[in-house]
């Protein structure tokens, strides 16, 4: 890979920066070119090592670079700016791509399929949805509080107290303020729907997924925690084990290790896979918090909540489930507890 020309860019939506370099790494051409440009850029060139940011638009440009012969590489934004010299312009980014995608030691970001992009697609509308429900009902309940309506928590307690306080002729409310708050309830009741419609379409690709029905027998994973999980661990040969799965994913301690010293803090907020994370820790410490002791993995878990706390059990367990998931993607088998006896 290091033998042929990298051709690096540096992606936007209209105007590109490319970056041609030989393997000596003699800059050839830096220049801005269109989309269309680019386009028959990729197919002219002879074979290379096309490189760019894990970005808006990376996983398009890395499927039509991979149609026209080339290798592909995508890097993460952080591992380029530390090549970066000279002040922030498109032709110095292009170029410190083009340096960082010749690292052997940096590894290339993982890219989703077509099918991957629509299944995290669909996550992710569904995710801000529910942003939205629970933006919108925190709005009415403040609002409506300083008035002297408080509402209890959940959707169906709000759903019904709205209406009761709109067709109160006596309160205080004025016709302006009803309307407002008319509207705003009606945009959330339809989000609800919404969610209930996309939740219903996840539900269907999940019971005709194999992989997604084999991960919900985990501890702690329902059906959007599967997905997740099944987006992460797609291509299974982008890490050499669990461990190095779960480092990924951010749920190992980070290290500021010095002079020979070890020092391992608690896991980072920064790194990783927030999303996937937060599924997992939530399904770990409900597991953590209710389920009775059916395995030998739950006397494990037990004892680690007691010595330690459940949040770090809840981590432990979410540690412990990507690794137990990616052992079963590798080897395409089903999980298999080892329950007690009874």
């Amino acid at each position: 890979m290091l033998n042929c020309n990298v051709i690096a860019i540096d992606l936007a939506k209209n105007l590109f920066q490319v970056c041609k370099t030989q393997s000596n790494g003699k800059v050839i051409y830096n220049k801005t070119i269109s989309r269309a440009k680019l386009k028959e850029l990729l197919i002219k060139e002879k074979q290379s090592l096309v490189a760019m940011e894990s970005c808006g638009g990376t996983h398009y440009w890395a499927q039509f670079a991979k149609q026209a012969g080339h290798q592909i590489k995508a890097i993460n934004a952080r591992q380029v700016k530390a090549f970066r010299q000279g002040q922030k312009t498109d032709a110095n980014d292009a170029l410190a791509i083009s340096v960082a995608a010749r690292q052997p030691h940096i590894k290339g970001s993982r890219l989703l399929s077509v099918q991957e992009q629509c299944l995290q697609g669909i996550e992710c509308m569904r995710d801000l949805l529910v942003k939205e429900k629970v933006s919108l009902g925190n709005q009415l309940r403040a609002l409506l509080l300083e008035f002297g309506y408080p509402i209890a928590q959940g959707d169906t307690k709000l759903t019904q107290a709205i209406p009761e306080i709109l067709e109160d002729a006596e309160n205080s409310l004025t016709g302006a303020f009803r309307f407002t708050i008319n509207r705003v309830y009606q945009r959330f009741t339809e989000a609800i729907e919404e969610v209930k419609l996309i939740e219903k379409q996840l539900h269907e690709v999940i019971k005709e997924d194999q992989t997604c029905i084999r991960l919900q027998a985990l501890e702690g994973v329902g059906p959007v925690c599967a997905i997740l999980i099944k987006i992460a661990l797609g291509n299974i040969t982008h890490f050499k084990n669990g461990r190095e799965a779960a480092a990924c994913f951010g749920l190992t301690p980070v290290q500021h290790s010095s002079g020979g010293k070890q020092n391992i803090g608690s896991i980072s907020k920064v790194v990783g896979n927030k999303k996937l994370r937060s599924a997992l820790y939530k399904g770990a410490l409900a597991v953590v918090s209710q389920r009775e002791v059916r395995s030998q993995k739950d006397i494990w878990l037990k004892a680690l909540s007691v010595r330690r706390g459940k949040k770090v059990a809840a981590i432990a367990l979410a540690n412990k489930t990507i690794r137990t998931a990616f052992a079963m993607q590798k080897h395409n088998k089903d999980y298999q507890p080892q329950l007690l006896v009874a």
